[in-house]
């Protein structure tokens, strides 16, 4: 049985910082590539960060130089590192894992506001 569970999220003010992780069971953690999408109120999940199984990453436009994906294999988990939180970053985060088959997490809420 695939999990994949998020925790890490919360309240926090403007500017604030936050760390996700995601840790998964059930797959080969070390050949998926994982991701975390965020999906703010009223609105379509989007992808914020991917990382591959040789460690390349890629960021959405949006979080470019204030989040950080990462994982480490030896833990089955994937983490982002949130910093200079803005209120558009609200939402639910979602983690995914993904090779031939996706599988998602069940999200973990951030609010950031004052």
């Amino acid at each position: 049985q695939v999990q994949l569970v998020e925790s890490g999220g919360g309240l926090v003010q403007p500017g604030g910082s936050l760390r996700l992780s995601c840790a998964a069971s059930g797959i080969a953690f070390n050949i998926y590539t994982m991701a975390w999408y965020h999906q703010a109120p009223e609105k379509q999940r989007e992808l914020v960060a991917r990382i591959t199984s040789g460690g390349s990453t890629l960021y959405a436009d949006s979080v470019k130089g204030r989040f950080t994906i990462s994982r480490a294999n030896a833990k089955n988990t994937v983490y982002l590192q949130m910093n200079s939180l803005k209120p558009e970053d609200t939402g639910v985060y979602y983690c995914n894992a993904a090779v031939l088959t996706a599988y998602w997490g069940q999200g973990t809420q951030v609010t950031v506001s004052s």
